[in-house]
């Protein structure tokens, strides 16, 4: 069946073609170019909160440096790991979807989830401890040096702004990945024509995917792994 979705060069026979597309190829094109664009302008909102991150931890850099010595490291890491399988994860299921093997790509598929789910539980972790030793930006903020370190409290609160900002709308890119990957789940599993006769679907919900454990790659470093300032 997945031959099918290599095939359609013009007699328009493909079940998964839909009525406004001359062929399978015009149909795939489209979405291709459909979800770039998306991500183009995902870039750019990203990319406009990272050009303020540096922009203000080039201000500040020791303060930047002092208050993210209260970051779990440790926590960030196997997100970070967790993020990176579940990107093999994701090739994977869409390297069975073109070869319309479905219970791989359920199998898989399922591995993509618990992996977004367990980066999910591991930031809820963190948020509570952040929460738990009042570093959320704000009137509640902590007035101990020692939680942010000797840094300056208003510049701990913009950079704990900037984290909370930042890794917070990671969390609910991830949140919409399982909610489009769990779309995606139930079409293979009732054998939808969409997803079965043609592996394009399965490969632009994993281009989102990857976007989304991008963006993390970028993060980790710029939060956890600030270099002492000389």
């Amino acid at each position: 069946m997945a031959t099918l979705a290599h095939d359609g060069h013009g007699d328009g026979h493909n079940e998964a073609l839909h009525h406004q597309f001359e062929n399978i190829d015009q149909q795939n094109e489209s979405y291709v170019v459909g979800m770039w664009t998306f991500l183009v302008t995902e870039i750019m909102f990203f990319g406009t909160l990272f050009v303020i991150y540096t922009l203000y931890r080039s201000m500040y850099p020791m303060d930047f440096y002092l208050a993210h010595e209260h970051l779990n490291i440790q926590l960030g890491a196997i997100n970070t790991c967790i993020l990176l399988f579940s990107s093999w994860l994701m090739v994977m299921s869409v390297h069975w979807a073109q070869r319309g093997n479905r219970e791989k790509v359920l199998l898989y598929l399922g591995g993509v989830l618990a992996c977004a789910f367990g980066f999910l539980v591991i930031k809820y972790v963190e948020y509570g401890s952040k929460i738990k030793d009042k570093m959320v930006p704000g009137p509640n903020f902590t007035t101990d040096p020692e939680k942010v370190h000797g840094a300056n409290f208003n510049y701990a609160q913009l950079f704990y702004g900037l984290y909370f900002s930042m890794t917070g709308l990671h969390a609910i890119h991830v949140i919409v990945g399982i909610l489009i990957i769990a779309a995606l789940v139930r079409l293979w599993w009732i054998r939808a024509k969409s997803v079965v006769l043609d592996y394009i679907p399965t490969e632009l919900v994993g281009l989102y995917w990857h976007f989304v454990d991008l963006v993390w790659i970028f993060l980790f470093p710029l939060m956890y792994l600030i270099p002492k300032p000389h």
